[in-house]
């Protein structure tokens, strides 16, 4: 169970009832996770994919100058110092990273500044990434003389390909938000001053949709990663729609050249 003080890092904040904030707040660390940090943000998206009502999930870092720089340093020597503790720790963040994966609801990165590290694990988790045009991107973890785990770095292997994830841990540089774009981290780069009010308009956009529909397109996506054949059962699931009454919602709202108002039923 988190403490209060954990709480405090992760802050779900819920202004509209289709949307759900999800506030990485440790901005005097530019947003730095910490191990208990990361146990927090699986709780949440735990807690959040169990939520029906929820239609899209922004996740963003505290303040303006970071989404997130990866895991606090300071805190290698209690908590990551030897390989036992390593394991312990990577097992907490692996467990959020699945969760992170997991999560059936739409996801949007609103991405400030820094997004390195454990910041871009997370970041490119999501659905779809806004960042602002000084953002700043990379995993410069052969620094440190540190490993990015199988569980990490298929993260970035899913982001920018085989070959794409070698060149950025090998490099280890940072790459800016017009680079990014163009690797496909991001998904789109707007003025800096921009970043919330697109992010939060891209969240508009998903929540108007069916969420049944989004549900599946996420959970057929993530099926085709697995080279397995697809079962008949599976195969019949996507005609399963036809069955909704958001279906009929929108198509006949089609018809009539009306906005739908989805029920998610």
């Amino acid at each position: 169970m988190s403490s209060e003080n954990d709480e405090k890092t992760v802050i779900i904040e819920r202004n509209n009832n289709d949307i759900v904030t999800v506030v990485l707040n440790r901005p005097h660390k530019l947003n730095a996770f910490t191990r208990s940090m990361w146990g927090r943000m699986g709780e949440v998206f735990r807690e959040l994919n169990s939520d029906d009502t929820i239609r899209c999930i922004i996740i963003r870092g505290a303040g303006e100058r970071a989404f997130g720089p990866g895991n606090d340093i300071s805190e290698f020597k209690t908590e990551r110092n030897n390989g036992d503790q390593a394991k312990v720790y990577g097992e907490l963040m692996h467990e959020t990273i699945q969760a992170l994966r997991a999560l059936r609801h739409p996801t949007v990165a609103m991405i400030h500044g820094i997004c390195v590290g454990g910041g871009l694990e997370i970041a490119g988790l999501c659905d779809i990434r806004v960042c602002g045009e000084s953002s700043k991107f990379g995993a410069p973890i052969a620094k440190l003389g540190l490993v990015m785990a199988y569980q990490e770095i298929s993260c970035l292997k899913d982001l920018i390909g085989h070959q794409g994830a070698l060149e950025v841990l090998l490099e280890a540089r940072t790459m800016n938000a017009k680079e990014a774009e163009q690797r496909g981290i991001v998904s789109r780069v707007t003025r800096d001053e921009d970043v919330e009010s697109e992010a939060i308009a891209t969240a508009e956009r998903i929540a108007a949709g069916a969420p049944l529909v989004h549900r599946w397109h996420k959970k057929f996506l993530n099926r085709l990663r697995d080279a397995r054949p697809l079962t008949k059962a599976e195969l019949d699931e996507g005609f399963d729609c036809y069955d909704t009454e958001d279906f009929q919602t929108g198509y006949n709202a089609f018809l009539n050249k009306e906005t739908p108002l989805f029920k998610g039923k």
